[in-house]
């Protein structure tokens, strides 16, 4: 004879939940998030120039590795292609926050 199928929650003990904190007003963070903006904006200039001087690199013969600027050049494309598509959803929010207070 067969014996029962004991269930799954006999098996494992109740794991505790976690607490919550409640989220701070978003005042508080007003500063953090332009800094963060501003920073994420200042990386993405730095790829474009590390790219940009390899390329110079590249063209007057003194690059050591054709890898490197391959990699810069693909990395600058795609943080711009990022933020590019941030700020299209923002904008994009913007305007259904527009839509909905008409």
């Amino acid at each position: 004879m067969t014996a029962p199928i004991e269930p799954i929650s006999a098996a494992l003990p109740a794991l505790p939940m976690p607490s919550l904190t409640p989220a701070t007003g978003a005042a508080g963070s007003g500063e953090d998030f332009a800094a963060k903006l501003a920073e994420g904006l200042q990386h993405v200039q730095d790829l474009q120039n590390r790219a940009s001087d390899l390329a110079v690199q590249a063209a007057t013969g003194t690059l050591t590795d054709v890898h490197d600027y391959t990699i810069a050049s693909t990395e600058a494309g795609l943080a711009v292609q990022l933020t590019t598509a941030i700020r299209n959803k923002a904008v994009e929010a913007f305007q259904e926050i527009m839509r909905m207070q008409a």
